[in-house]
């Protein structure tokens, strides 16, 4: 009945889709958001260890879906020295 009342007073366009196309999107967003959080979660925790503030601001501002707190973690974070056993 709600979808017939759209279509007759407001065309065809305004009619909503309920195929499965936006839980297929919603999904991928779901997983996306979840991704992010976790690289930028971990980039930042060792960012502020570290004391590197820049790299804190960078990362926390700039979204790139995990990408550059990746390459921070992997790449340009400097790898903690090993402690010396006595």
């Amino acid at each position: 009945m709600y979808n017939s009342w759209l279509q007759n007073n407001y065309g065809h366009w305004v009619t909503p889709f309920w195929g499965p196309l936006p839980v297929f999107v919603g999904l991928i967003l779901v997983a996306a958001v979840v991704w992010t959080l976790v690289w930028k979660g971990m980039a930042l925790w060792q960012a502020a260890r570290r004391g590197e503030k820049i790299w804190f601001v960078v990362l926390l501002v700039i979204n790139t879906l995990g990408v550059l707190e990746i390459l921070y973690l992997y790449v340009f974070s400097k790898k903690s020295e090993s402690v010396e056993k006595v």
